[in-house]
């Protein structure tokens, strides 16, 4: 007998018997729970769950959330029900750096990553081939100081018009408007090189080779208005001895941007992080 997958993620004060009412209704409706993770945060007796179950397709997405309502209700709980045949809508921006987009075409490509890519989106036309080769529509959106806040408007419209559930930066050298981070908020994840604040600006690999760093790192995380400082979903470290030139450290470290940014989308993609007010509980 066929069946549909669904993951619900849920979140609320941590109570007994939050596990046996979420088991119970999933069981009442003849669904089969094949994973599950569960964490209580001790500093704010927050409670997190992550549950995927096969079920029936005779039973809706609108059945389940009509009867996993009066749970919800009991504990109060943030919670979403997501079908898993219905991969989620991604936009990718760029800019002229292409390590981390060709990364995630190929993943694509071999079916690595669980998303419909929609759309490239960028403030040059260094990428138009390779989208155009890929079969992704390609927009160019060049940016000044003076078009910015009338391109992040049309931007708005593009996600909205694609339906884009996520818009991944794969080194987008723009920075995002506070009112662009507020009206994506939780849609948009960034890749940045981890030498921060310590080396900002222009060329930080070879500012890091002259002070003799030994750890090269990235890190993705969600777009707030916080400048590089939005809840943290995944970081990555490669070491490095004294014999590594400048140009060897870049390339550790685009590898090392790739390898951490394609793991964050993945894990957002399979619906595995929840917000914890800054931080995230992600479950493996």
């Amino acid at each position: 007998m066929s069946t549909k997958k669904y993951v619900l993620t849920l979140a609320c004060d941590d109570r007994k018997g939050v596990i046996a009412a979420v088991g119970g209704s999933i069981a009442e409706q003849g669904g089969n729970i094949v994973e599950s993770g569960q964490y209580v945060d001790p500093d704010n007796n927050r409670f997190f769950m992550r549950v995927c179950f096969q079920i029936a397709p005779a039973v809706t997405l609108s059945d389940l959330q009509t009867r996993f309502e009066p749970v919800a209700s009991r504990y109060d709980m943030e919670w979403h029900f997501h079908d898993l045949d219905v991969k989620p809508r991604v936009m990718i921006m760029v800019s002229q750096l292409g390590h981390c987009l060709n990364d995630l075409l190929y993943r694509n490509s071999i079916r690595q990553l669980p998303m419909e890519l929609v759309s490239i989106v960028s403030n040059h036309e260094s990428y138009r081939r390779r989208a155009e080769h890929e079969g992704v529509d390609f927009h160019y959106m060049p940016i000044t100081v003076e078009t910015k806040l009338e391109q992040e408007a049309k931007l708005v419209d593009l996600v909205e018009e694609q339906q884009i559930d996520l818009v991944i930066l794969a080194r987008y050298m723009q920075v995002l408007s506070d009112e662009l981070c507020r009206t994506l908020s939780g849609k948009v994840i960034n890749i940045h090189h981890s030498f921060l604040p310590s080396f900002k600006g222009a060329r930080p690999y070879h500012q890091a080779h002259k002070r003799g760093v030994k750890l090269i790192g990235a890190t993705a995380h969600y777009v707030t208005a916080d400048l590089d400082e939005g809840p943290i979903i995944e970081q990555g470290v490669q070491r490095v001895d004294h014999a590594a030139c400048a140009d060897s450290m870049v390339a550790i470290g685009r590898d090392t941007e790739c390898q951490v940014l394609a793991k964050a989308v993945k894990l957002h993609l399979e619906h595995r992080i929840l917000l914890n007010e800054d931080r995230t509980v992600i479950f493996h």
